[in-house]
C-alpha cells in the first residue's frame, strides 16, 4: 500500500479521474444536484446545527455545498487519500471555512461512537472494498436518530464502457440500487419510499449520456421500466426508545 492511502485495499483513481473531482462539472452538476435532491428527501426538520461529516470528501468540493444546506456547528471532512485531504486544506481555506480533516479509511473510522449528527456519503461506496464494514461503521459513529445521506451510482453506471475506460473501481462490490438499499435497511437504518430518489440525469446514463433525450428524440423512461444508475437516501438511525 502507498503511504499517500490509509486503506489497504484504496484503488487508485485515473489522472483524468482525480482531474474530474475538482472541476466544475463535478461540483456544479453532480455535488450540488445531489446535495439538494438529499436535503428534500427528509422526512423531519433538517437537523439544528448539527455536527456534520463528509465520509469521502475527495478534494473538498462539498465543503461550502454543505455549508449552505445544512449549516453545521462543526464540518468534519475525512478521507483515506493523504494528498486529496491536502487538497481539501487548500479548499476549505480558499472557502474560508472552518473544516476538521481526519485522514481515515471508511471502514475503520477515527471517529468516537454516536458523535455525528448527518454523514454524508456521496459517490464513495461504489469505491469501497469493505462496504459492509464501511456501513458498519457510519451507524456507529451516528447518534441515535442521526441521518445517512447516502448518494451512489449503481453498477448499472460504473459498469458502462466508457466509466471503466474514464475511471477505476472495484467492480466486484458494485451493486444495483435496490441491493444497496437493501444493504441499508439490513445494518438498521429506517427510511420510506419517500426518503428515496432515483434522479436520471444525462451525465449517468449507461449509453449516450441521454443525449437523445436532450435533442427530443427520445422520451426517459419512466421508474419501474428503466434499470437505475443512480439511488439517492436519507437513511435514519432510529432514536433511543423513550423509557416507559
Amino acid at each position: 500500500m502507498s503511504s499517500q492511502y490509509l486503506s489497504k485495499n484504496y484503488v487508485e483513481e485515473t489522472k483524468f479521474g482525480f482531474w474530474f473531482l475538482r472541476s466544475h462539472t463535478w461540483q456544479h452538476h453532480v455535488l450540488r444536484v445531489a446535495i439538494n435532491d438529499l436535503r428534500g428527501l427528509f422526512s423531519e426538520p433538517l437537523p439544528v446545527a448539527p455536527v456534520l461529516l463528509d465520509a469521502g470528501c475527495g478534494q473538498g468540493k462539498s465543503f461550502k455545498l454543505l455549508q449552505h444546506a445544512f449549516a453545521p456547528k462543526r464540518l468534519i471532512g475525512l478521507d483515506a487519500d493523504l494528498h486529496s485531504l491536502e487538497l481539501s486544506k487548500t479548499e476549505a481555506a480558499r472557502q474560508g471555512l472552518a473544516i476538521e480533516l481526519i485522514g481515515s479509511d471508511c471502514a475503520t473510522l477515527e471517529v468516537p461512537d454516536e458523535s455525528v449528527d448527518i454523514l454524508f456519503c456521496h459517490q464513495t461506496f461504489h469505491h469501497l472494498v469493505e462496504q459492509h464494514r464501511a456501513l458498519k461503521e457510519f451507524y456507529r459513529v451516528l447518534k441515535p436518530g442521526g441521518y445517512l445521506l447516502f448518494a451512489e451510482s449503481t453498477e448499472a453506471y460504473i459498469d458502462t464502457w466508457v466509466i471503466r475506460w474514464l475511471f477505476r473501481h472495484p467492480m466486484h462490490v458494485q451493486k444495483s440500487a435496490e441491493e444497496y438499499l437493501a444493504m441499508l435497511r439490513e445494518q438498521g437504518f429506517e427510511f420510506g419510499p419517500q426518503n428515496v430518489s432515483y434522479p436520471y440525469l444525462w451525465w449517468s446514463r449507461s449509453s449516450d449520456f441521454g443525449l437523445l433525450e436532450r435533442w427530443g428524440l427520445r422520451n426517459p423512461p419512466p421508474v419501474g421500466q428503466r434499470e437505475e444508475t443512480l439511488v439517492n437516501c436519507v437513511a435514519r438511525k432510529p432514536p433511543v426508545s423513550a423509557a416507559p
